[in-house]
Parts: structure tokens; sequence; C-alpha cells
């Protein structure tokens, strides 16, 4: 399944995918006609293939973290398109254990590549010509950061905030105070109306959490 958002020069695929159901995402410039892997979850050719059918050369790949569900095809995304991927440096670690922690879990994934880019908190990335914002998001993983693009109210916020709940801190690296930090001091400062794009499930708005999140509730 697909999950798309059409405004002014921008297009958005969330392709649910692997055991976990880990949601990748291709952000694409119209205009342009680049786009950016968010998170290749799993299965990395076809990543590309269907970045391929819709007309798209694929300029980025970004990592919000590495656990394993969210960079188990970046191995063949990578080889297939060949885009520098992104990371930030405190993630680095637990990709480079990326395969120990999928066999954990009792799976296999191919072995990640080194990141190309190391990512810093409140830098810009420009794919095509959209421009998105790097938020450091830590508390769910080490290193976990966000992609927000203000001019179209989206945030890809990997596991940090979910449709009614918040990312599990009980995995290595978790920390749950520094999560709660993490949401009000980061996101809950979004306007209401910014669509919140996760690692997991649908899509929500920082309004619709603001009020009904029972996480945030207390």
């Amino acid at each position: 399944m697909t999950y798309e958002i059409f405004k002014p020069m921008i297009q958005i695929l969330q392709l649910p995918l692997g055991p976990l159901q880990t949601n990748c995402y291709i952000l694409a410039c119209d205009e342009t006609m680049q786009a950016a892997v968010i998170d290749p979850s799993w299965n990395g050719r076809a990543i590309a293939q269907t970045a391929a059918d819709q007309g798209y050369t694929i300029s980025h790949i970004l990592l919000t973290h590495s656990h394993f569900d969210h960079v188990g095809g970046l191995a063949e995304l990578k080889t297939a398109v060949n885009a520098p991927i992104y990371i930030h440096a405190d993630a680095v670690p637990m990709l480079e254990q990326a395969n120990f922690s999928a066999r954990f879990f009792q799976l296999e994934i191919p072995t990640p590549p080194p990141a190309d880019e190391m990512l810093a908190d409140g830098q810009l990335l420009s794919i095509g010509n959209l421009q998105a914002h790097v938020l450091f998001t830590p508390g769910h993983a080490p290193g976990h950061v966000s992609f927000h693009l203000p001019k179209y109210s989206v945030l890809f916020d990997g596991d940090v905030l979910f449709q009614g709940s918040i990312g599990r801190t009980d995995l290595p690296g978790g920390d749950y105070d520094l999560l709660m930090r993490t949401i009000w001091h980061k996101l809950m400062i979004l306007p209401d109306e910014t669509q919140v794009l996760s690692g997991h499930g649908p899509a929500t708005t920082i309004g619709t959490e603001r009020r009904r999140n029972p996480f945030l509730q207390q």
C-alpha cells in the first residue's frame, strides 16, 4: 500500500515494509523529480523500483535512527541508487550492530553500508526545491533525528511520536525521560496542523496528539 499527500512541488509515498511493517517514505520534489528515501526499512530494491516507476531520482537516503527495522533495506537501496546515506553520528554504532540486533529477533538483514554524511540539529537539507530541517530528537534511540518541512506542515518523526502512543524506550539506548523532553520541547512547539508521519502506523497531527495522546495527558 502507499499513502500519498499531494501539494505543490511535493509528493510523499508511504511504504509499510518488512515483518514489523515499518514505514519507509519517499519524499519527492515534483519540480526537479529528485527524491529522498527516509528509513529504507526493508526490500531496498522494491523501494528503488517504486521511485523509478514514478520517474524520481533518489538523491538522499535519510535515516531517522538505526534500529534494524529502519535499515533492513539500506544495503539493497544503496546498491541500486548509490545515493549518499545521512545519519546522526550518535546513531552510527547501532547501525554497525544492526545485523546482530536483527538476529536477536530471529531475523536477517543485509549488512548495512556505512553512512556518507553526518546530520546535525538545525541542519537544512535541500531535496530538489524542497527544504527539510533536521531536528535532533533523542530518547527512543541514540542519534535519533526527525525531518521537518515547515512550508508543507509535514514532520517525519521516526519512532518518537505515534498516533495515540510514543516510541518505546526499553531497548538499548532508550531513555523515557529524554524522550518526553524531546516530545515537549521539539515536537509540541510545532503548529497543531503539522502532519506527523511516523515509523509505524497511520499519520496524525501535532494538534491531535496534544489533545488525545494519553502519554501527553499525564
